[in-house]
């Protein structure tokens, strides 16, 4: 049985503790490795040793730290299809999904190694009389990252690189159901050149979290994950005096104006609703047909009746299991409440089977209609190919309706209407919007700007946000005598109000 290392001081090792946990492929579970739980000395050690490295790492030149990002990006394209096949044996994603995961990670690291410009100060001379202030960028020190399960790559490198560009050395706890992918993020991470101890990954579950949750010497955490979990790590790291950003969960409308292309809308809403088999906070879970759209489910439950899960390499599939057996459960008992509240199921994924595969956790593309904000299916996140149709009158209506929702992660329209579609990005209480873009998360240099319960914290994951919330601002006034001055002028104070 393969045991996965943790990598602590620049070492990769196994662990001492005698608490293992099982990594399953979801598409066989077979049981293909076994993740640590770390012990409470392998936690000091990493803390202690990320601690001591930073105070060498915070002096190196930008530009070298910038360097290490260029190789790592460079290292990450030429091993990208090989990451991406880890990642599909341990997820059930796809190969091209897998890749996908990937390659966004790729485009944060590229956008780390522009940090030199995202970390520049300011100054303004003659403050007053001969005195000068300017701002320094500067880092914080250990930082920690606390990564789900859905984006065993794209999370991870959500953090990390964005936080040791700029001067930081990080801890890493990935989730410990694919740990096998993070592993070999840091792999060649190291094969980059990056300095033994500014990265260390720690594995385990709610203890090894808590350690780095009360740790003084922890300074700043980012998280990815549920709704209760992101609560509780919002609220426990702040009340530490820690910086925290925390990302929770979702529940992502789309809405179908009459005008928008209706081939357009059926391709996108398949497609976001049960791509990744609906595991991803970006997805489209609800779907909000206005007017005369409403005639279109029908042809909606035809286009999702053709979509299929397989295994990973099966290029016919469309997506792969879900994670565990626990969330398939979680999933169909989702899906029986919905009919038992009274939504019109038109689709139903319970009991699905994929040949040759049969203890996989699979769960067949799901859709309701006629569903109401009083029902379990609307107000939980299913994390599931589980679509939910509702109906509105009016564009007002759609928009009341979402802003009513206590999440706002993502949302979307579909219209060919340049008028509804300004009033839709203008009054709509969520953090990314797309117009006839079904699933609107951006580029790095922007950043990821979930909205209410979607998220707790102040500044959000990569672009110019992170650097703010990987660093602190140092303002120094000053003032540089003359020595050529006489003595009046020596003597001369000022004070500044």
């Amino acid at each position: 049985m393969k045991k996965v290392p943790q990598y602590i001081a620049g070492e990769f090792a196994q662990s001492q503790t005698e608490n293992w946990i099982d990594v399953t492929n979801p598409a066989t579970n077979e049981v293909i490795a076994q993740v640590p739980c770390a012990t409470t000395d392998e936690m000091r050690q990493a803390i202690d040793n990320a601690g001591e490295v930073f105070k060498s790492w915070k002096e190196t030149p930008i530009s070298e730290r910038a360097r290490v990002m260029l190789r790592y990006q460079a290292l990450l394209k030429e091993h990208h299809d090989e990451i991406a096949e880890i990642l599909s044996q341990e997820t059930g994603k796809t190969f091209d999904d897998a890749k996908g995961d990937v390659w966004r990670g790729i485009e944060v690291v590229e956008h780390a190694a522009n940090v030199a410009s995202m970390m520049m100060g300011e100054t303004v001379e003659n403050v007053a009389r001969e005195v000068d202030t300017h701002s320094w960028i500067q880092p914080l020190g250990v930082c920690a990252g606390i990564t789900p399960f859905n984006f065993p790559a794209m999370i991870p490198l959500w953090m990390f690189p964005m936080a040791i560009a700029c001067g930081n050395t990080f801890i890493l706890k990935p989730s410990e159901q694919d740990p096998l992918t993070p592993m070999r993020l840091a792999e060649l991470f190291e094969e980059a050149g990056a300095p033994k101890g500014v990265l260390q990954v720690v594995h385990g579950a709610k203890e090894q979290v808590d350690t780095l949750l009360n740790d003084p010497a922890i300074k700043a955490i980012s998280f990815v994950g549920s709704v209760p979990v992101g609560r509780y790590i919002y609220e426990t790291g702040t009340r530490n005096m820690k910086r925290v950003q925390s990302f929770a969960g979702a529940k992502n409308h789309m809405v179908i104006m009459p005008d928008a292309d209706k081939q357009q809308v059926l391709n996108a809403l398949v497609g976001a609703s049960v791509g990744a088999a609906g595991q991803r906070c970006m997805a489209i879970s609800v779907a909000v047909f206005v007017g005369a759209a409403q005639e279109w489910i029908p042809e909606l439950k035809e286009a999702m009746a053709k979509v299929r899960p397989g295994a990973w390499n099966d290029s016919g599939a469309s997506y792969g299991p879900v994670i565990s057996a626990k969330a398939k459960e979680r999933v169909e008992s989702l899906i029986a409440t919905g009919e038992a509240q009274g939504a019109k199921l038109m689709l139903d994924g319970r009991g699905c089977t994929v040949e040759g595969f049969p203890d996989g956790h699979w769960v067949g593309p799901t859709l309701f209609s006629e569903v109401t904000t009083e029902m379990d299916i609307y107000n939980e996140e299913i994390f599931g190919p589980v679509l939910c149709c509702m109906n509105a009158d009016s564009l007002g209506d759609a928009i009341e309706l979402i802003n009513n929702s206590p999440y706002g992660n993502g949302t979307s329209i579909f219209t060919n209407h340049g008028g509804a579609a300004r009033r839709f990005q203008h009054e709509i209480e969520v953090g990314q919007v797309g117009v006839n873009i079904p699933i609107p998360v951006p580029l790095p240099f922007f950043s990821f700007t979930g909205w209410k319960g979607s998220f707790y914290g102040d500044q959000h994951a990569y672009g110019k946000q992170a650097v703010r919330f990987y660093t602190e601002t140092k303002t120094v006034t000053s003032r540089w005598f003359n020595s050529e001055a006489t003595s009046s002028e020596a003597n001369f104070s000022i004070q500044l109000r």
